[in-house]
């Protein structure tokens, strides 16, 4: 029986299309390139952050973070970051009973911006707040501390089959992949995915899997 939902952050709750731009033009290319590049990394399961030292090979990602910062050209997210099905689909699960939790790879900026939303979660975490990140075991032991659910009973969804559908896996957890984002469509069906428990493409689709 699942009893608590755990979910990824970029590109499963929100969409990664406002930070990559923000980027682009501090580095003063075009949001294309950028994009190109991403996809590039993705394509061969790199981290897609090596999309930035393509452009700027000694780039220093958390100095030109915070310097962006200092620019007024920081983090920022708001209800049009979110994917359609997110407010909908988290309310029906709570009110199953089911308990929600968001922890991504994510900075802790981050984690204050979601939580001004006021999702209708019941906690949020980030690897920036932890101090460890996804897809190290550590990440997914804080996980089951916020849920407060023993590992069967916790559903983790993510697109990321490196980050999240096998580390989840290793953890116990059981796991839903989301096809969604450059990462979610690219590896939907292949064996990265598919060692997930469930093959998902919208938020809705947890409903049926949490009261089977």
């Amino acid at each position: 029986m699942i009893r608590a939902v755990a979910l990824d952050i970029g590109e499963t709750l929100i969409r990664d299309d406002r930070g990559w731009a923000a980027w682009a033009d501090w580095l003063s290319i075009p949001r294309h390139t950028l994009s190109a590049l991403v996809g590039a990394v993705v394509a061969q399961g790199r981290d897609n952050a090596e999309a930035l030292r393509l452009i700027r090979p000694d780039i220093d990602i958390a100095v030109e973070r915070a310097a962006m910062e200092t620019a007024g050209l920081g983090e920022q997210l708001t209800e049009d970051d979110l994917y359609p099905d997110v407010r909908p689909a988290l309310v029906t699960l709570r009110e199953t009973g089911i308990r929600v939790v968001v922890a991504g790879n994510q900075t802790a900026r981050a984690g204050e911006l979601l939580r001004r939303l006021e999702l209708p979660v019941d906690a949020i975490a980030t690897s920036g707040e932890w101090g460890v990140s996804k897809p190290d075991p550590q990440f997914f032991a804080h996980l089951l501390e916020l849920s407060g659910t023993a590992p069967f009973e916790t559903l983790y969804v993510g697109d990321h089959p490196a980050n999240d559908v096998r580390p989840a896996e290793a953890a116990g957890l059981r796991v839903a992949h989301l096809r969604r984002g450059p990462w979610g469509h690219l590896w939907a069906g292949t064996a990265e995915a598919a060692a997930a428990d469930w093959q998902i493409d919208s938020l809705h689709d947890l409903l049926r899997l949490t009261v089977a």
